[in-house]
């Protein structure tokens, strides 16, 4: 039902984007502001709201219980900071990345498992360092005062401070160890630029990113495995300087 949920989220998202783009590009194109004032560097911060999209092989190892176990991610909030570079009047690069934040895996699937309760439990939590790196196309003329752009780049994960809970140990049948493989793949973005006063811009934007990791468990020397893709998406809002 929350993969239902997400999906459809997604759906709204993509169809307010397209509305807005429509409206955008008339308005960009009617109001123009001073390009002059803005210089080619920008930092930004704002906030990163991330929805997860959650799938997994199926865990293999000794003493796996029968039943399709799976898992979920609570959908986080953190900081996000950025600093982008232009290069001429329609390309930018930017290295963004947001404070790391605390994910909490959540188990899907049976009520218990024997008679250990797994459904709905936080079975272990860890922070993720996730910079990506984007290139972007912005449209229309760089003085209108609102800018849509398209953005593609790679994102690189790496995964700390593993911790599997009580529950997690329970499940699991003892005190686990978690090694989670870092990630590098794909990502891609759409989003608009709003021109302010006095070298200021606001930011909206919407990102999804491939992230992949090989999931190793060891439970008193007994190892599990899986492979699980986690299908971040992202909302942006955020404020700029140019300088």
């Amino acid at each position: 039902m929350k993969h239902l949920a997400l999906r459809k989220l997604s759906s709204r998202t993509a169809l307010y984007l397209l509305a807005t783009s429509a409206f955008t590009f008339t308005l960009g194109a009617m109001t123009p502001a001073r390009a002059a004032d803005y210089g080619p560097n920008t930092v930004r911060v704002g906030l990163y709201s991330v929805f997860y999209h959650v799938s997994a092989d199926p865990l293999s190892g000794p003493f796996v219980p029968p039943g399709e176990l799976k898992l979920d991610v609570q959908n986080v909030e953190t900081l996000y900071l950025a600093y982008v570079r232009d290069f001429g009047s329609h390309f930018n690069a930017e290295l963004a990345f947001g404070v790391p934040p605390l994910t909490k895996t959540i188990a899907r699937g049976p009520v218990t498992v024997g008679s250990v309760p797994y459904n709905g439990q936080i079975i272990s939590t860890a922070r993720w360092f996730s910079p990506s790196l984007v290139f972007s196309y912005l449209f229309l003329r760089p003085d209108s005062l609102v800018r849509p752009y398209l953005g593609v780049g790679f994102n690189y994960t790496s995964f700390y401070d593993r911790q599997s809970t009580a529950a997690g140990n329970a499940v699991a049948g003892g005190p686990t160890q978690l090694n989670l493989q870092s990630s590098l793949g794909p990502v891609g973005t759409v989003g608009f630029r709003f021109r302010l006063p006095r070298s200021f811009s606001a930011y909206l934007s919407y990102s999804f990113s491939g992230v992949r990791t090989h999931l190793t468990a060891n439970t008193l020397g007994e190892i599990r495995t899986t492979n699980v893709s986690f299908g971040p998406e992202a909302l942006v809002a955020s404020v700029g300087y140019s300088f």
